[in-house]
């Protein structure tokens, strides 16, 4: 259990892919861990290989995040065991690459729970402990996908672009404060997200390296000076032009890079 002699890091999404390498990242600056995620096994082997390289603390907590609840009763166990974090990393998420039609409704209700509901709860419930932390963060796990409507990942790119809104309407009611809060854009990034989405077809182009999105995260975080960051040169050039861009004309262009073989049901 964390004793609280060093600051404190909670982390969902934690036993893969940009989860586990901002626990890993945040115990190499000397942070204790509590580490979220669904599958056990794998988020005591991720403990057990900090304690050993980092002399941290890192206690493994398995909550599935599409269960209502899991947030409140994950901030009632850290504070039934007096663990107050110094930062909340909100990385658990997935999306769904399927014609808004035909994604199963279930699909799309667990979807909108990980990745909507929980980070805003989390977020709710943990912001008083980091408001009171010498250096506390805040930092929404969000996507290139937020800076704009994409036809066959639609409930994705919703829920990414509310928590970009949302992650910079708190950095502007926290200012002047210490807490660091940031919403991190990555473009496609070579996690497990994918294999998940069932979306190996799209044409994504080049895709980051966890080390590329997390040495952008850190970055953004140590200067503490922008709300929202998108990684990748490339992926901040198309944010621009999405922005300005008539939506028409955006929509036919992410259309393309994301047009499912399935024609739409009559």
């Amino acid at each position: 259990m964390p004793t609280q002699s060093r600051p404190l890091a909670v982390v969902t999404g934690a036993s893969s892919g940009l989860g586990r390498g901002f626990a890993t990242r945040f115990a190499d600056r000397g942070y204790d861990l509590v580490l979220i995620a669904r599958r056990r096994t794998r988020l005591e082997e991720l403990a057990a290989e900090l304690r050993a390289a980092y002399g941290v603390t890192a206690l493994p907590l398995d909550y599935d995040l599409a269960q209502a609840g899991a947030p409140a009763a994950i901030a009632q166990h850290l504070a039934d065991n007096d663990i107050r974090p110094d930062a909340l990393v909100n990385c658990a998420g997935f999306g769904t690459a399927a014609l808004f039609v035909t994604e199963a409704a279930d699909r799309i209700e667990q979807e909108i729970a990980v990745d909507v509901t929980a980070p805003t709860l989390l977020a709710r419930l943990l912001l008083p402990d980091l408001l009171r932390a010498p250096r506390g963060v805040l930092l929404m796990v969000s996507s290139t996908a937020s800076h704009q409507p994409i036809p066959s990942i639609a409930v994705y790119a919703a829920c990414k672009a509310y928590l970009t809104s949302l992650s910079a309407a708190i950095w502007q009611e926290t200012r002047g404060s210490d807490l660091r809060v940031l919403a991190l854009c990555p473009g496609p990034t070579e996690t497990e997200f994918f294999s998940a989405a069932g979306s190996e077809r799209f044409k994504v182009g080049r895709v980051a390296g966890v080390d590329e999105v997390l040495d952008a995260a850190f970055r953004a975080i140590d200067r503490g000076d922008a709300p929202v960051v998108t990684v990748g040169l490339r992926n901040r050039l198309q944010a621009l032009v999405a922005k300005f861009a008539p939506l028409r004309v955006s929509l036919a262009v992410s259309e393309r890079a994301t047009r499912p073989k399935e024609a739409v049901p009559a």
